[in-house]
């Protein structure tokens, strides 16, 4: 088993440190609790249930959805070096970068996420813009996607390992994946020729990967839709990505190859299906 997959109920958080890498955080909680950002920006996105955040004299009311697959996401900025507490049911992924300037906090509602529809045929999939580049944030991104089953994602495979802008600029990534049911799984190769790294898993609910490099991309099984929230981090705000060489004629061959019509599998009316 690689270091860079973390299985569900073996990891609670990721940190610089134990990832080996400069920036990112990411960590699940549930429930209520009191914390500090730090010298971290964070991006508080309920997986599931409501909550009721507090910080510097300020509330906010966010969440809702009964589970990932069941409506669309909101989100809470918060920015380094300030304390917060976490009151209500729901379930939080926590996403953080290390910054050197303090923001504004923002609150991201369901309406404000922007539905992106990428690829096509079978490589189909849904892009839920949380933190884009244009947020303001420092170094802190987050998406959420939907990728219907016997679809790829992120395909072609790509990198963002080399600060080569505009084409692609350096970024830490986590993959954190959900499944509707216990017996689902996905598939997700990551790879990199110039770091001797090829691996393949199977990935399941509650599972991690940590990218720090490489080419990436995931299918998922028939029969089951999946879910991922990536976060990412870097020193340049933009989500350039390079795809690789060998398999970058494929986005051509799409050309006339409609969307998967099942996607998007959610909207903000809630799950399609």
């Amino acid at each position: 088993m690689s270091e860079l997959l973390l299985r569900a109920g073996e990891w609670q958080q990721v940190t610089p440190e134990s990832a080996g890498w400069q920036h990112l955080y990411f960590g699940v909680r549930s429930g209520a609790f009191a914390s500090e950002t730090g010298a971290v920006e964070i991006a508080l996105v309920p997986l599931s249930g409501r909550c009721r955040v507090e910080a510097e004299g300020q509330s906010w009311e966010l969440g809702g959805r009964e589970h990932v697959f069941a409506g669309m996401p909101w989100a809470l900025y918060l920015p380094r070096d300030t304390a917060y507490r976490v009151e209500g049911d729901a379930e939080i992924a926590i996403s953080g970068a290390r910054c050197e300037t303090r923001r504004e906090p923002v609150l991201v509602r369901p309406e404000d996420v922007e539905i992106e529809v990428r690829g096509a045929g079978n490589a189909t999939r849904q892009i839920n813009h949380i933190l884009k580049p244009d947020f303001p944030a420092e170094r802190l991104l987050v998406v959420e996607v939907f990728t219907p089953s016997g679809n790829w994602s992120s395909y072609p495979p790509h990198k963002h390992d080399e600060h080569r802008p505009p084409g692609e600029v350096v970024l830490e990534e986590t993959y954190y994946f959900r499944t509707a049911k216990p017996e689902a799984f996905a598939v997700q190769r990551l790879y990199s020729p110039r770091h001797g790294l090829d691996l393949t898993e199977t990935v399941r609910d509650g599972d991690l990967m940590l990218v720090p490099y490489g080419y990436h991309t995931t299918a998922a099984a028939h029969g089951y839709d999946l879910y991922y929230l990536n976060a990412l981090a870097g020193d340049t705000r933009s989500m350039a990505s390079a795809d690789d060489p060998e398999l970058a004629w494929i986005r051509a061959g799409w050309e006339g190859t409609e969307a998967d019509p099942r996607v998007p599998l959610v909207t903000h009316e809630g799950h399609r299906r």
